[in-house]
């Protein structure tokens, strides 16, 4: 694409993401209201994403996490966000920059997000390079991890997409 176009794509994309990263930050600060709860998708592949390696051999594309009642030191950067979750009674330190996400979804609001992957010609963020963000922060090894599901409505962005 050339560099004199308006990516009114990337430009919606990265203002849901800010949605999410938005959502996350109220419940870092004050956790979740009432029966909120969220539905994370992301891609485990993502440069940045840090997760152990038995979960990784379980889900090698893509995974989705539950934020709801065992979860524990929520902590969000502009970037991505870190937060330990139980699996099967363990602990579970997972990172995952927010570009890493494709789907967020609170069905106690009926609320949902779909992302597309980002584009290989994307500078931003090039799948490619093996670099890691500045807020680096690692992984503890624990447990099992947790089936993929997703419920609630999904906002597709496809129609507003140059094909």
């Amino acid at each position: 694409m050339s560099e004199d176009t308006l990516r009114y794509d990337k430009m919606v994309e990265d203002a849901l993401r800010g949605v999410v990263r938005e959502a996350l930050v109220v419940t870092a600060r004050d956790g979740l209201f009432g029966d909120h709860h969220f539905y994370i998708t992301f891609r485990t592949q993502f440069p940045g994403v840090a997760i152990s390696d038995h979960i990784l051999a379980r889900h090698p594309e893509e995974m989705t996490i539950v934020l709801q009642h065992q979860f524990w030191d929520l902590e969000v950067t502009d970037t991505l966000f870190r937060v330990t979750l139980s699996f099967s009674g363990k602990s579970e330190v997972l990172v995952i920059p927010l570009a890493a996400i494709t789907g967020f979804a609170d069905p106690s609001a009926k609320f949902g997000l779909q992302f597309q992957a980002i584009d290989d010609d994307d500078d931003e963020y090039d799948v490619e390079d093996d670099e890691t963000p500045d807020e680096e922060i690692s992984v503890a090894e624990s447990a099992p991890d947790q089936p993929d599901e997703t419920k609630g409505k999904v906002v597709a962005l496809d129609a507003f997409r140059k094909k």
